[in-house]
C-alpha cells in the first residue's frame, strides 16, 4: 500500500469518522475532547488494529486496558490487538519492523523524541487533512510541538510532562520562606532551610536533562535548529551551567554522589530530609505515598525557578502515531481509536489513576486529583525541545558532561566545548559550531 493511497483512504473516511466518532471529537460540533452523543451509529466502524503500548506493564498498562474496554463499549466492531512492548526495546523494534515492512503495529505509543526520527525515515503516516490533525488548539503548545516535523503533523499527544519545583511545605514554612521563583531565591531559601531546620535545603540531580532549566533560564539551548547551529557551548548556555554550579556549591545544597544520584535525591526528599528538588510529575505519586514525607498535603509543586532570561523546563511525554504501512481498510477504525484514547475524558482518567499529565488543556477541568492540576502551570511554561530526528541522541554527551560539571566542578566553557564537538562529529554533522 503506497502512502498516497493510504492518505486518500484516511482523508476519504474523515467525514464518516467524524460522525461515527462523535463521542470524542477534537473538533467540529462541540468542544475539543468532550463527550457527545454520536451522530452516526458507531457499530458501523469496523476493523482490527494492533497497538503497541510502551507504558509500564505493571503500574500503567492496566489503565490503558480499561480504556480499551471503554472504547469497545462504544465501538463494538473494532478489535484492538493490545501488545505491551518494553519501552527500552520499542524504538529499535519499531524501526526494524517498519524498515522490513512487516510486523510493525498499526498504532504505537511513541516517546516524543521518536516522532521526528520515525517521520524522517518515512515510517509514520502524515496526519494532515485528517480529523486527527484538527483541534490542535486544545493541546498544550509544548505537547503539540512534539507531533510536528517539517511542517506536518505525525502524532497525537497522549500524555506530557516537564520538570518543575517540588517542595516540602512544612520545611519551607518552618524556615519562613516562600517557594522560590528564581534561582537566586532558591539559593537564599536553601540556606534558610538548612540554618533554621537542620535539614538540607535543596538537591540538584547531576544529569543532562536536569541541566536544561538552567540553560533555558539564561536564554540558551542545545541547538538552534533554524540556523542549524550548535549552541550548547554558546555564552547563554555556559551562563546557565555556571549558575547551576553556583547553586550546587552554596550552603544548603546537597553534594550529590557520583553514582545513583537520582535514587539518593528521591530517597532524601521522600524521607522529608530535603526541602526542594527539581523533578517531574512521574514521581508525584511515590512522594505522596512515602512514609516519611507527610502525604499529598505536604507536597508543593511550582514551575522551575527562572534565570535572568526566562523560566521553564523541557517538555517530555508520549504521542500516538500511525505506521505509514497501515492498510486502508483500517483507517476509519484508527481515527476512532486515537480520538477516543486522546480525548479529554481519557486523558483525565489516565491522570487521576496514574498521576500522568494531560496534554489537552480541557482535560485539566476534568481531573479530580489536585496535585495533577498543580502541574498545569509548569506545563504552560515548558520549553519545546529540538524536534529533529537526532533529538534523542543529544542527551548521552550531556549526561557525561553533567557528572563532570556538577560533581567534579569542571570548567563550563571547556566541558561544553567538548559536548559541542561530540554533537558535531556524532549527532548533527551538518550543523555549524560556535
Amino acid at each position: 500500500m503506497r502512502r498516497s493511497q493510504l492518505a486518500t483512504a484516511l482523508i476519504a473516511t474523515s467525514v464518516v469518522a467524524l460522525a461515527a466518532c462523535g463521542g470524542n471529537q477534537p473538533s467540529g460540533t462541540g468542544d475539543a475532547g468532550t463527550q457527545q452523543t454520536p451522530t452516526a451509529n458507531p457499530s458501523a466502524v469496523t476493523g482490527s488494529l494492533t497497538w503497541w503500548d510502551t507504558s509500564d506493564a505493571t503500574n500503567e498498562a492496566p489503565v490503558f486496558k480499561e480504556l480499551i474496554a471503554d472504547f469497545n463499549k462504544q465501538y463494538p466492531n473494532v478489535k484492538i490487538n493490545y501488545q505491551s512492548v518494553p519501552f527500552g526495546e520499542a524504538q529499535n523494534k519499531f524501526k526494524t519492523a517498519a524498515a522490513a515492512k512487516s510486523g510493525a503495529p498499526d498504532i504505537l505509543r511513541a516517546e516524543v523524541a521518536w516522532v521526528p526520527e520515525f517521520a524522517s525515515l518515512g515510517y509514520l503516516y502524515k496526519l494532515d487533512g485528517t480529523p486527527l490533525a484538527a483541534g490542535q488548539d486544545d493541546f498544550l503548545p509544548a505537547a503539540h510541538g512534539s507531533t510536528q516535523f517539517n511542517g506536518g503533523t505525525y502524532g497525537v499527544p497522549q500524555v506530557t510532562d516537564t520538570l518543575g519545583l517540588m517542595y516540602n511545605k512544612k520545611l519551607l514554612a518552618d524556615a519562613g520562606v516562600q517557594p522560590p521563583t528564581t534561582w537566586d531565591e532558591m539559593k537564599t531559601a536553601a540556606e534558610a532551610i538548612k540554618s533554621k531546620t537542620g535539614k538540607d535545603g535543596a538537591y540538584l540531580n547531576p544529569a543532562g536533562y536536569y541541566l536544561l532549566p538552567f540553560i533555558y533560564g539564561e536564554g540558551g539551548d542545545l541547538l538552534d535548529t533554524e540556523a542549524k547551529k550548535i549552541t550548547v557551548n554558546a555564552a547563554p548556555s555556559v551562563a546557565g551551567i555556571t549558575k547551576a554550579q553556583e547553586l550546587q556549591g552554596s550552603p544548603g545544597f546537597v553534594k550529590a554522589p557520583a553514582t545513583e544520584a537520582y535514587k539518593a535525591m528521591m530517597d532524601s526528599f521522600n524521607a522529608g530530609k530535603v526541602g526542594m528538588i527539581v523533578q517531574g510529575p512521574w514521581e508525584t505519586a511515590a512522594v505522596t505515598k512515602a512514609t516519611g514525607f507527610g502525604g499529598a498535603d505536604n507536597l508543593g509543586i511550582a514551575p522551575v525557578p527562572a534565570g535572568s532570561a526566562k523560566q521553564g523546563g523541557p517538555v517530555g511525554g508520549h504521542d500516538y502515531v500511525v505506521w505509514s504501512g497501515m492498510s486502508e481498510d483500517k483507517a476509519q477504525a484508527a481515527i476512532a481509536f486515537i480520538e477516543f484514547m486522546s480525548s479529554a475524558e481519557s486523558q483525565a482518567k489516565i491522570s487521576d489513576e496514574l498521576g500522568l499529565l494531560p496534554a489537552r488543556k480541557s482535560a485539566y477541568d476534568k481531573v479530580t486529583t489536585p496535585l495533577v492540576k498543580q502541574w498545569q502551570t509548569p506545563m504552560e511554561k515548558a520549553v519545546q525541545r529540538a524536534w529533529i530526528p537526532e533529538g534523542g541522541q543529544l542527551f548521552a554527551p550531556l549526561d557525561q558532561a553533567a557528572t563532570s560539571l556538577m560533581i567534579k566542578k569542571a570548567d563550563p566553557n571547556a566541558t561544553l566545548d567538548g559536548v559541542a564537538q561530540k554533537y558535531k562529529t556524532e549527532v548533527v554533522k551538518d550543523y555549524a559550531t560556535e
